[in-house]
């Protein structure tokens, strides 16, 4: 019988304890994380996902505050808001939310915020260190996957790791990770002829897609482990990118909504508290 992932209760675990580091970094040196997240226009998940991020920030301590454009301004005006933040002190952490409307270039604003301070860890400098192994702020859904296999028991080393999609948020990084902890890996995409035929070659299988349902049963091997990162929302319901009959077959696999997603927030929590060190290092 397959074994869930529950990542939930492994954020909620990692809640708490990430809450009593704050506490005592806080009782040791008076400094508080602190995070800033810039969205931009009124995409309707972006300000679901934003709303939670700072729920959880108060949860743990983390002062986080909101810069929200509407969507009219000039990629100019939502880059000095980013520089205000890069240059103030009490700001660990920032995020550009994705996505941005389409008259903006989102990469280009997305670089302006400092290596020191890519919370999300996928900026250009953050993921030049991981491509070189030198691993400093880790993409955060990416990481929480590491954490979540970790916590299972679940090696990486040796393992054929297939990866279906590509962005710099999930797949790109995801892959690096697992390479630089000795997997195998094959990356898929939109293009890959025959996706079937590397699918059902995974030990560990991660989709991040966001096609509801689309890896079904055929598609993955017996005993295999599924990570689904998809959250696709149809009809007021979420649903992941792997079908319930390929779940039957696994070994391990992450539910939808509970598996990827809690860790994904919590992971950001750790990238911000772990961003603050280095603030406590240069007061000293």
């Amino acid at each position: 019988m397959a074994v869930i992932l529950d990542g939930k209760e492994l954020a909620k675990k990692k809640r708490e304890e990430l809450k009593e580091k704050i506490l005592k970094l806080k009782e040791k040196s008076g400094i508080i994380p602190g995070l800033a997240i810039v969205r931009v226009g009124n995409n309707s998940a972006s300000e679901t996902y934003v709303h939670n991020k700072l729920k959880a920030c108060q949860e743990v301590g983390i002062n986080a505050l909101e810069k929200h454009f509407l969507g009219m301004e000039s990629e100019e005006e939502i880059i000095s808001a980013i520089e205000q933040y890069n240059q103030d002190e009490n700001i660990d952490g920032i995020i550009v939310q994705s996505p941005l409307p389409d008259n903006y270039n989102e990469n280009y604003v997305a670089s302006k915020v400092l290596g020191a301070k890519d919370a999300d860890g996928f900026g250009i400098e953050n993921l030049g260190y991981l491509l070189s192994n030198q691993e400093h702020v880790l993409a955060a859904t990416p990481k929480g996957i590491l954490n979540l296999l970790d916590a299972y028991q679940i090696p990486l080393e040796g393992k054929h790791v297939v990866i279906v999609g590509r962005s710099v948020i999930v797949g790109r990084p995801m892959a690096i990770m697992c390479l630089n902890r000795h997997a195998t890996v094959t990356m898929c995409h939109s293009k890959t002829d025959n996706l079937a035929k590397y699918t059902k070659e995974a030990d560990i299988l991660i989709s991040a897609v966001g096609k509801p349902y689309f890896i079904d049963d055929e598609m993955v091997k017996d005993g295999a482990v599924l990570i689904d990162v998809g959250m696709n929302r149809v009809d007021g319901k979420w649903f992941g990118d792997i079908t319930p009959r390929a779940q039957e077959k696994a070994s391990f696999y992450t539910p939808v909504p509970g598996g990827v997603g809690p860790m994904t927030v919590v992971t950001l929590l750790e990238n911000v508290y772990e961003l603050s060190l280095k603030r406590e290092r240069k007061d000293r």
